[in-house]
């Protein structure tokens, strides 16, 4: 089972700070480690923090997490790291009794966008954890034909749309060949469970299936190695 921790607050990690009593630069009141800062600064950019892309900033974020985490806070933000799947992001902090006001701009998912994370999803959770997961763009828009919901022609620019957001603007999936992508685990923090469950009854009802006879797992299944707040 995937683990990840939205208030990292261990103990263990403030005697490994890499806070620095001094600044950067002349005038800098800044307390965090240069790294740490670039590694605060990406989370804060978004869409997530990763060990294989950003090595050197992912050893700082463990390292500095509890300074880091008190900076986010400082914008009403915390940061989910999953140490299994090594990423991280920010969230809006969740605090039912303090009215947070919101520093990420939400982002309007489309149609295409939804069903296309759909089957991403479903895809990396059959892959299993410790596995890329690795799919092929052909195969993928092909389980997503049940869903076409306008002529042929426009359902395949709204795919090819929603597929290159997925690339470009949220970066969840990374190219391996012509055909072929990566799945980020990212994928599974964007849509939960709850919302999975009731977007699948209504796609199934659009697509003509019957969703008393159909859940989760019969969404289109695998034939490949699978925010509402992005940032």
């Amino acid at each position: 089972m995937t683990q990840f921790f939205v208030d990292p607050l261990l103990e263990e990690h403030a005697e490994g700070s890499t806070t620095l009593s001094s600044g950067l630069w002349e005038g800098d009141s800044g307390t965090l480690a240069d790294s740490s800062r670039r590694a605060l600064l990406k989370l804060i950019q978004g869409p997530y923090l990763s060990s294989k892309q950003h090595s050197r900033l992912w050893t700082a974020l463990l390292a500095d997490r509890v300074q880091i985490q008190s900076r986010l806070h400082d914008l009403f933000l915390d940061v989910v790291i999953d140490e299994v799947d090594e990423l991280a992001f920010t969230r809006k902090v969740h605090a039912p009794e303090f009215d947070a006001p919101s520093a990420l701009r939400n982002v309007a998912l489309t149609y295409a966008d939804t069903i296309l994370l759909l089957v991403l999803r479903q895809q990396l959770l059959a892959t299993g954890g410790g596995r890329r997961t690795i799919v092929s763009q052909t195969e993928i828009f092909e389980q997503l034909a049940i869903y076409r919901n306008s002529d042929t022609a426009t359902y395949a620019r709204n795919l090819n749309s929603a597929w290159t957001r997925m690339s470009k603007q949220y970066r969840v999936i990374h190219t391996v060949d012509d055909d072929r992508v990566e799945v980020s685990p990212l994928v599974k923090f964007m849509i939960d469970e709850e919302r999975v469950r009731a977007l699948t009854q209504v796609y199934e009802k659009l697509a003509g299936l019957d969703p008393q006879s159909h859940t989760t797992a019969d969404l289109p299944e695998p034939t490949a190695e699978s925010s509402e707040e992005l940032s």
